[in-house]
């Protein structure tokens, strides 16, 4: 079960550089149920999720590079690329994702929980802007079939 509440950002924390950060690169063979492929610096996975917005089954297997270069080619829509900071902040870790290619300058954090009731107690942190946990419009599968213009922010 995957637990997470998401949130625009309104601006980076300070120190970026000095968090691990992971290479992110995916695409959706189906979106309805969510089956995804993702390249994640040298490993590679087939990911199902069920429906729902901040509570979701989700199920990873691992794939060969050879693998996810074919599935690769099966991908429908846009392809999702993006650095994640891992960011320890008290007892969880914010994935901070800043997109690349068609999804440049969206920023979104996301937080993990162990239940519902962690996540629904959560205080966002000071730089954390809206929260957009319960719009699909923010999973990276509805972004995949949609116009990236939508996601620009205005400056």
């Amino acid at each position: 079960m995957e637990i997470e509440r998401k949130f625009l950002v309104n601006r980076l924390p300070e120190n970026l550089e000095s968090y691990p950060c992971l290479h992110i690169e995916q695409g959706y063979l189906c979106t309805e149920p969510v089956v995804r492929i993702r390249r994640q610096d040298d490993s590679y996975y087939l990911t199902y999720k069920s429906g729902g917005l901040m509570a979701r089954e989700e199920y990873n297997l691992f794939l060969t590079a050879k693998a996810y270069e074919h599935l690769r080619k099966k991908t429908d829509g846009n392809l999702i690329t993006k650095k994640r900071y891992c960011i320890p902040w008290e007892k969880w870790t914010v994935e901070l994702d800043i997109f690349e290619g068609c999804f440049q300058g969206l920023v979104i954090a996301e937080v993990e929980f162990s239940s519902v009731e962690e996540a629904n107690s959560f205080v966002p942190l000071p730089w954390f802007g809206e929260d957009v946990t319960w719009s699909s419009k923010y999973h990276n599968s509805v972004m995949s079939q949609a116009d990236p213009d939508v996601y620009r922010r205005e400056s």
